[in-house]
């Protein structure tokens, strides 16, 4: 069967109980941000291509309390990150024209001290917080994203916010938070889905211009299982930064912007002057991927699922083949996944090397499949049967 998705309730629940152990008083502001899984258009965000995740019902919750001086501190819950679970972070002066914190501590904790930094908003107060989640940490749901947006949103409740942000705002600090203090050079796809997820939709969002629409998924006959592979390959930290200089390295060649600008004759162009094989491979995915994106939102709009299936099943050969980023695991759930009657399509999902699948296959074939790959499958996977869940939210606000 598949794994139980804890409620909001809960999480908020266990959330509030540790930060009584921790602090001896009760929280007063709580908020959530969902981590998310992408339907379709894998690695073409940062090359300013189309990307359309869903928000997932698996989310990250803070809750906390404004506090006195200027030191706040921060606890996770979370087992799968580094030590210390417990930081402290001297918040910026009030006074100061461009915030800056020090780029030390755990890495969970740097995305924590990105999103303080890059905080759009009154300068936010010192505060006491407990971090609780239920995505799974290196699964390739995003679970950094969620921790970003989660942060943005509880200094939201701690300061009233900005009215005039806009959502799109608040993804591209919580981008910049990643860029400058992870050192990760993310897209745009996780934060803007973690903002601006709904229920019953996915989200087509375009890259270049930074808008987005929502594509209905929600239909009951239809569910989205997301299968955690529970390996994750040590070479991601290299490999995506080496991808992204393919991208750009072929649309140099190509004279183009980026890669969005490109189609399929460019591919043949780039065969024509014999450019080197691992730059055609990058170049043809990301053309071939982003087309396929845009015809997957046309296919969901028309309740089109088998040919989205079929759309998913291209994507991941694209990603396995000239992209490079899948692995034996992953190859091996997307198989096991088609096998069974009632399979719509599967991919990985995510960064690759490792972590998740993600499969659309009809309500009733569901247990059929997590039984077939939970037979034939080498490792321990985990399960997730999802519907498009809603994006960050405020759950109280201080009294």
């Amino acid at each position: 069967m598949a794994e139980p998705i804890p409620t909001i309730e809960s999480l908020l629940e266990h959330a509030k109980s540790v930060f009584r152990e921790e602090f001896d008083s009760d929280a007063d502001v709580a908020v959530a941000a969902p981590g998310r899984v992408n339907l379709i258009g894998e690695h073409t965000d940062y090359n300013d291509g189309f990307v359309m995740p869903m928000a997932l019902p698996l989310v990250t919750i803070i809750v906390g309390r404004k506090v006195a001086g200027d030191v706040a501190t921060i606890v996770t819950t979370n087992k799968d990150v580094d030590d210390p679970k417990k930081i402290t972070v001297e918040m910026p002066n009030r006074n100061a024209l461009v915030r800056t914190l020090e780029h030390s501590g755990p890495k969970w904790c740097l995305y924590v001290k990105g999103v303080i930094a890059n905080y759009a908003g009154p300068c936010p107060p010192a505060f006491e917080a407990v971090v609780h989640t239920s995505v799974p940490t290196g699964g390739g749901l995003s679970s950094s994203a969620a921790l970003e947006v989660a942060t943005y949103t509880f200094l939201d409740a701690l300061t009233g916010g900005n009215p005039q942000e806009s959502l799109n705002d608040k993804a591209l600090a919580c981008q910049k938070a990643e860029h400058q203090y992870a050192g990760m050079p993310c897209g745009i796809m996780d934060q803007f889905i973690s903002c601006m997820g709904q229920e019953g939709n996915a989200l087509l969002i375009d890259c270049r211009h930074m808008t987005s629409q929502l594509v209905p998924l929600d239909d009951p006959q239809i569910v989205v299982l997301v299968t955690n592979s529970n390996v994750k390959h040590e070479l991601t930290g290299s490999e995506y930064p080496t991808r992204r200089r393919h991208c750009q390295e072929a649309a140099l060649i190509l004279k183009k912007v980026s890669l969005r600008d490109a189609n399929e004759s460019d591919i043949d162009y780039l065969k024509s002057i014999e450019t080197d094989e691992t730059l055609l491979n990058r170049a043809r995915h990301v053309i071939t991927e982003i087309e396929r994106t845009v015809q997957g939102a046309k296919a969901l709009k028309e309740h089109n699922y088998q040919k989205f299936g079929q759309l998913m099943v291209e994507s991941h050969n694209s990603l396995r083949d000239d992209y490079a980023v899948s692995c034996p695991e992953l190859d091996s759930l997307v198989r096991l996944a088609l096998e069974v009657d009632g399979t719509l399509g599967s991919r990985m999902t995510g960064g690759g090397f490792g972590g998740c699948t993600v499969t659309l296959v009809y309500a009733n074939a569901v247990d059929k499949v997590i039984q077939h790959i939970r037979k034939n499958y080498k490792g321990t996977p985990t399960f997730y049967v999802c519907k498009p869940s809603p994006g960050a939210r405020i759950l109280q606000r201080p009294t």
